[in-house]
């Protein structure tokens, strides 16, 4: 399945429609980082990865792990536009013995590649899929989504120093680059200061390709991503510039709204300011 750009920024704001409506539903989940992450798990799931919702344990199938695991609703909203569930299983959210638990359970939801949520482990796990692959000789892909925040756990970069080790050019992580995370400290000019500084230098160093990228330009992405296929010998990385809160106005670049559950006249403005062109 290949969208056109329109197509895809359109399949965006329906995600980001659905994440909101579904967190409001729940009275509870992250908004902010998932927001923010939308557009690359949309050009992800539509464009770019080997999948077929219909055999969602092909062994030859791409895989994707959200390292980022507190992002899941962003993930399920974007699997479900995908086929991968019923949109109106969203509504069960969060709920006791809900295949949609609040960080992904891959034992709950066929298409799952990897339970996540304590941070730092995803990756960790991406580079065991991407090592595996290899050993095998097969030839899937393995993408893998990291949060700012999340690299500033140490075990990030022990995966990122194995993947550089055994050359695994079949694995893509992507850092959603927000710059903005639930807690921190403040700079001196008073702002929250960036989770992480320079991240080009230090995936560079670690012996990774690195890419950047403007993370909600749909042109820019899929660049990227066809260049990640070009690159033989070393991991890539794409870091992924994104606005936390993106799409919708009040909750741009506004850390408060890292996990927040938008009220009935929030979430009508921010439907509003979602809609989707014809």
């Amino acid at each position: 399945m290949i969208l056109s750009t329109k197509e895809l920024m359109n399949q965006a704001k329906l995600a980001r429609r659905h994440l909101l409506e579904t967190v409001h539903y729940a009275g509870a989940g992250h908004v902010g980082g998932p927001l923010s992450a939308i557009d690359v798990l949309t050009y992800l799931y539509f464009n770019e990865m080997k999948i077929d919702p219909s055999n969602p344990r092909d062994e030859d199938r791409d895989r994707f792990v959200l390292s980022k695991g507190h992002s899941a609703i962003g993930l399920y909203t974007v699997m479900a536009l995908r086929g991968y569930m019923p949109i109106e299983e969203l509504k069960t959210f969060d709920s006791l013995n809900s295949r949609l638990q609040a960080h992904p359970d891959m034992n709950a939801l066929p298409g799952l590649d990897m339970s996540t949520g304590s941070l730092g482990q995803g990756i960790s796990g991406a580079v065991g899929i991407a090592l595996g692959a290899k050993l095998q000789h097969k030839d899937f892909r393995t993408y893998c989504m990291v949060g700012d925040g999340e690299s500033q756990e140490g075990q990030v970069w022990e995966a990122a120093d194995v993947a550089s080790k055994y050359g695994l050019d079949n694995l893509v992580a992507i850092l959603d680059y927000n710059k903005l995370q639930q807690f921190g400290w403040n700079g001196e000019d008073g702002a929250r200061q960036i989770p992480v500084y320079e991240p080009d230098n230090r995936w560079e160093a670690f012996g990774w390709h690195v890419i950047n990228i403007d993370g909600h330009d749909f042109e820019e992405i899929a660049s990227a991503f066809n260049k990640a296929k070009e690159i033989k010998g070393k991991a890539t990385i794409i870091i992924a510039h994104t606005v936390k809160g993106k799409g919708v106005s009040f909750m741009e670049n506004a850390y408060l709204w890292h996990s927040r559950v938008p009220t009935d006249e929030e979430l009508e403005t921010a439907i509003q300011e979602l809609s989707v062109e014809g």
